[in-house]
């Protein structure tokens, strides 16, 4: 079921919004070569306490997950792109990074996701991170009234098609309120004019994500973190908006955290 906002609503929306932006600029500043994810897991843990606001990870057991997924955040490094398992591994130079984070505060949920590396970078992890954030601006600038679903996957994929990236359709954006995951599905991948109008009050989390030479995914024993099957890396970008009248708000916007 789609479910629409009011302007009163989409208000109350912006402290998780902010709230989740702010730990993942703290999270994204801590985290260097030597950080465990485990401990990475613990501060994220230790945020939300003091704030009050709940895990929308912590109990979560979707029909494809091996198990709940029993931490706070999702940590995915180099090859593995969603939905990585915080395990303990201390994170190396030139290590490309995902952290991936979604709270309920005050009965509201935003979800936003950062790729980066700790140490010294490659460049074609640094020019697959810079896709996936041009991919998320595009996206964005697309969700707006009179456009469509398909608008947005539509924009996300011309991003990643001029770059030679082939596209994973099985995970992708989705509506976003009292829950983590509503409807509609947002595929990185679509036909402009396709799928839902977009309409005022209509709050989603857009995520483009891609692998470096493949499309393909694979399962790590943890029955959580994906992997791309050819061993190449992966990078996403995510924020939760509100559609309105007046243009896109980015909830989760880091930008001068």
């Amino acid at each position: 079921m789609i479910e629409l906002r009011t302007p009163a609503e989409i208000e109350q929306m912006r402290p998780v919004g902010r709230f989740v932006a702010e730990t993942l600029a703290t999270l994204r500043e801590d985290t260097k070569v030597g950080t465990n994810l485990l401990a990475i897991d613990r501060r994220a843990h230790d945020m939300i306490r003091k704030a009050g606001a709940e895990s929308c990870y912590i109990d979560y057991h979707p029909s494809f997950g091996a198990s709940p997924f029993g931490k706070v955040i999702c940590t995915s490094v180099n090859d593995a792109v969603l939905h990585g398992l915080p395990h303990d591994y201390d994170l190396r130079d030139g290590d490309l990074v995902t952290l991936d984070f979604a709270v309920s505060l005050n009965g509201w949920v935003a979800d936003s996701a950062v790729s980066f590396v700790v140490g010294t970078p490659r460049d074609e992890d640094l020019a697959l991170i810079d896709t996936t954030e041009r991919a998320l601006a595009a996206a964005i600038e697309a969700a707006t009234v009179g456009n469509r679903t398909g608008d947005i996957s539509a924009a996300i994929a011309a991003v990643a098609h001029a770059e030679g990236l082939s596209i994973n359709t099985d995970f992708g954006g989705h509506g976003v309120g009292r829950e983590m995951h509503g409807d509609p599905h947002i595929a990185n991948n679509g036909r402009p004019g396709r799928g839902f109008p977009l309409k005022p009050g209509l709050v989603v989390a857009i995520e483009p994500w891609f692998l470096q030479t493949t499309d393909e995914l694979v399962t790590d024993p943890d029955g959580w973190t994906l992997r791309s099957a050819d061993g190449s890396r992966g990078a996403h970008s995510e924020h939760t908006i509100a559609i309105t009248a007046d243009g896109p708000i980015v909830l989760t916007d880091r930008t001068g955290l």
